[in-house]
């Protein structure tokens, strides 16, 4: 099973849930680049807000220590490494499930692809967990793309039924720096109550609630890709389809251009005082999978939260009796909010991994 992803650079994640640890390694970084690491940590924290209100009871720290690849304050040019340990587990939660498969978890799929072999605990590899080493590696390609004033930030777009504002056409790098200091992201702050409360709702009736995140990258130039099979919507999409509970990915309109009509859809070029920008940003910044210089904008749906606490039909895959589940555990009634920083994280590792030589990034 490989779990190494990238061209330019390549970024291998590994551990469980329930290990000691999880961690990351990032091939291929330049040497000589200073970390911040109050920076880093604060993208940590933004994924695991500790037990706060919209996540679960579970409390790490998600503290990384780098073990490899930095020395004297500077990244050397050899594999950075950074592990998470892994502190506040309660296997216990799992012992009545080792043989009963969660609906809305890969817990079936596994058990056939290691032959009963698979690491049940919280998901095992599979589990919402590995985000944070993802968040990890995201931090530090976000700090290598400031210096190209490239600048990535996300918002909640929807939860449930409930819609945020969209990013115009102008979104700027500064707005996009103030909603990743926000811990509920939104460009319309006045959609918050309405959210809340459905998130809330959700909680109260043992149920959960998924949503969409639109992220925005500027500062990226044109011509960025590499057609057919290392577009900037390929590159995207394949990272952002590795983080559990996405289902959907959608770029500038997505399926809205299906029901335009071509002159509506198409985003017609301008140039003013020797700059040259599209009027409209319908397709999301990309054209042929090359880069236009507009804000490349997306959208991933996340399903809803599938650890829920109301009872549901499964099988047991030792006896292959149908049972009654009822789970205990600490689970999220709606991961959308602490998913903002891991949406960021693959997009920034993404566009760093099109952009790594280019003038040297």
């Amino acid at each position: 099973m490989s779990t190494v992803w990238g061209s330019n650079i390549k970024i291998t994640i590994f551990g469980e849930s329930h290990s000691s640890a999880i961690g990351v390694v990032i091939d291929n970084l330049p040497a000589g680049i200073p970390l911040d690491m109050v920076e880093i940590q604060r993208e940590m924290a933004r994924r695991a807000p500790n037990g706060g209100e919209y996540s679960t009871p579970r409390r790490e720290a998600d503290e990384v220590e780098i073990v490899s690849g930095y020395f004297n304050d500077k990244t050397t040019g050899t594999p950075l490494c950074g592990i998470i340990r892994n502190t506040n587990t309660k296997s216990s939660d799992y012992d009545a499930l080792k043989d009963l498969v969660r609906p809305g978890h890969s817990d079936f799929g596994y058990y056939h692809k290691s032959g009963g072999n698979n690491d049940y605990r919280g998901g095992g590899h599979s589990s919402g967990r590995l985000t944070a080493p993802l968040v990890f590696a995201g931090a530090v390609c976000k700090q290598m793309l400031r210096q190209k004033d490239v600048f990535i930030g996300s918002h909640i777009s929807s939860i449930g039924n409930i819609k945020d504002s969209k990013f115009d056409a102008r979104v700027e790098g500064n707005m996009l720096e103030n909603l990743t200091r926000q811990v509920f992201p939104l460009v319309d702050s006045g959609k918050f109550v309405a959210m809340d409360y459905l998130i809330k709702e959700a909680r109260s009736e043992g149920d959960s609630v998924g949503g969409t995140i639109e992220c925005a990258i500027v500062g990226v130039p044109a011509g960025v890709g590499e057609p057919f099979f290392e577009s900037v919507e390929s590159k995207i999409a394949s990272l952002l389809f590795s983080v559990p509970a996405v289902k959907a990915v959608e770029f500038g309109k997505g399926y809205e251009l299906t029901k335009m009509k071509g002159s509506e859809a198409n985003d017609p070029f301008r140039c003013l005082g020797g700059r040259v920008f599209t009027a409209t940003n319908n397709n999301g910044g990309i054209l042929g999978g090359l880069s236009t210089g507009m804000p490349i904008i997306f959208d991933a749906a996340i399903k809803p939260t599938a650890s829920i606490f109301k009872q549901q039909d499964t099988i047991n895959v030792i006896t292959g009796e149908n049972v009654k589940l009822n789970l205990k555990g600490r689970h999220d009634s709606c991961i959308v909010v602490r998913a903002v920083p891991v949406i960021e994280a693959v997009a920034a590792i993404a566009i760093y991994d099109l952009l790594r030589y280019r003038e040297d990034l």
